[in-house]
């Protein structure tokens, strides 16, 4: 079984300082939340992994499919529940790319292998939150 391990440390004020594989994540909280703003809220840097997480898949898959595509981004956007612990419920994922008009169909697949079979992150997310899906094709 394979692990992970990511050590934290307190900055300042409501900062930390998360060390991955030696690169270094500052985290904060809006002044709203007793923060400086000062980097990623945590919730945040989970809707980024998982955006991380596919993409990253995407482009695997395209590639095999010798796919060539450009303008690739994936947009987020997640509504919180009311209540604490403030979870995410609704996960609405976009992607933007720009490929050929017969490669539309590869890219449909390539996410949809992602999200069903090979993001863990996804498939983590999916047990939590309503999960929404849209392909942006790019002219």
């Amino acid at each position: 079984m394979t692990t992970h391990f990511v050590s934290t440390n307190f900055t300042q004020g409501m900062a930390f300082t998360a060390d991955i594989n030696g690169h270094k994540v500052l985290m904060d909280t809006t002044a709203d939340d007793g923060g400086a703003d000062s980097g990623p809220s945590p919730k945040r840097l989970m809707l980024a992994a998982l955006a991380g997480c596919t993409g990253i898949d995407i482009v695997s898959i395209l590639d095999k499919m010798k796919v060539p595509f450009s303008h690739f981004s994936i947009d987020v956007h997640a509504s919180l529940s009311n209540e604490h612990p403030k979870t995410y419920k609704l996960v609405k994922m976009r992607y933007k790319i720009k490929v050929s008009e017969e490669d539309k169909i590869k890219m449909g697949k390539a996410v949809t292998l992602s999200q069903e079979k090979y993001c863990g992150v996804y498939a983590m997310f999916k047990a939590f939150a309503k999960m929404d899906t849209e392909i942006d094709f790019i002219g």
